[in-house]
């Protein structure tokens, strides 16, 4: 299952994919973590060293080779070059499982904290003033259009905040989303925004609250989200204890906090694959950023890429 973790900045978003990830490790569960966030604070609420954070590789300065492994052979991609985010895998293309080895975590991928994490990188001094974040995350979302999770294996993607996700498809490549919420105006007014974009496309946003402190919290929670309200967090001295730089194994999370990590999965575990629509979905996003700026930048009618026979996590038409 792909899951994101989205919110308002400073909601708790990524403490909430940390904890969520490592407790799906805890279960035995294969777990690939990805920070999408421009803060790149994941690794550390993993509990990785200030030295480990920094020593990461960063998928946004891979692109080029992730994209050469990704092409395979592949007759309807000219090159790697051609390649943009939204490139829709076809015959031909190499796909990613969670449960494997390949070239694109021996280079990316570094044991964190139980799970294996992948960052996109921080955004860097040279790129003020001429770039944007969006550029690094594509390489998150061409990854995820090309990876094809089993039963019992989890993707976390610590999300970029707000409704940044929205500046392409990404925010479909997931088959749950968690928005997590604080129990303000602020926090369940980025939950409005977000549900009303992901509505038009069927995509289900659960609720998760946190910095819950009393029942009024729960029900100013309720008033807001409704039936989309799954669960909520109390203030936690496990959290704070990490956040101090003293991590614990995540049984000693309080028992309260760790019955909504499980059912949090028990909603991932119940939700249907659809790879057709999914499939659909990457299919309708190239073309729409292909007629709006891929076609210019490459030279090339990029829809040509698309592979109308090929449907993701179908075996019949996987390499």
């Amino acid at each position: 299952m792909k899951i994101a973790f989205v919110g308002k900045g400073g909601s708790g978003k990524t403490t909430l994919a940390a904890l969520f990830s490592r407790y799906l490790a805890s279960t035995g569960a294969p777990v690939l973590a990805v920070d999408a966030d421009i803060n790149q604070h994941l690794a550390a609420a993993l509990g990785a060293s200030e030295d480990e954070a920094v020593l990461l590789p960063a998928m946004g300065d891979a692109l080029p080779e992730i994209k050469e492994y990704l092409r395979g052979d592949n007759p309807r991609i000219s090159s790697a070059a051609a390649m943009v985010k939204t490139t829709p895998p076809g015959r031909g293309s190499r796909l990613l499982r969670i449960s494997e080895d390949n070239p694109v975590y021996e280079q990316l991928a570094r044991p964190i904290g139980g799970v294996r994490l992948m960052v996109t990188g921080p955004f860097a001094t040279e790129d003020l003033g001429i770039a944007c974040y969006h550029s690094k995350v594509g390489a998150v979302e061409l990854v995820l259009n090309h990876l094809v999770d089993g039963p019992g294996e989890y993707i976390v993607v610590d999300m970029t905040a707000g409704a940044d996700s929205f500046a392409s498809g990404l925010f479909t490549r997931f088959d749950r989303t968690f928005l997590v919420c604080e129990p303000t105006l602020r926090s369940v007014g980025v939950y409005r925004q977000y549900a009303g974009y992901a509505a038009e496309y069927g995509v289900r946003v659960d609720v998760v609250g946190n910095k819950v402190e009393d029942s009024s919290d729960v029900d100013f929670l309720r008033e807001h989200a409704g039936d989309a309200l799954i669960g909520w967090l109390g203030r936690s001295g496990y959290v704070k204890s990490a956040e101090r730089g003293h991590p614990q194994p995540i049984d000693a999370l309080e028992g309260a906090n760790r019955a909504v990590l499980a059912r949090l999965k028990d909603a991932v575990d119940t939700t249907e694959k659809d790879w057709p629509t999914y499939s659909r979905q990457a299919a309708e996003f190239h073309l729409r950023n292909a007629s709006a700026w891929a076609n210019a930048k490459t030279g090339e009618d990029l829809a040509g890429q698309i592979d109308p026979d090929f449907v993701l996590g179908f075996t019949v038409n996987e390499r």
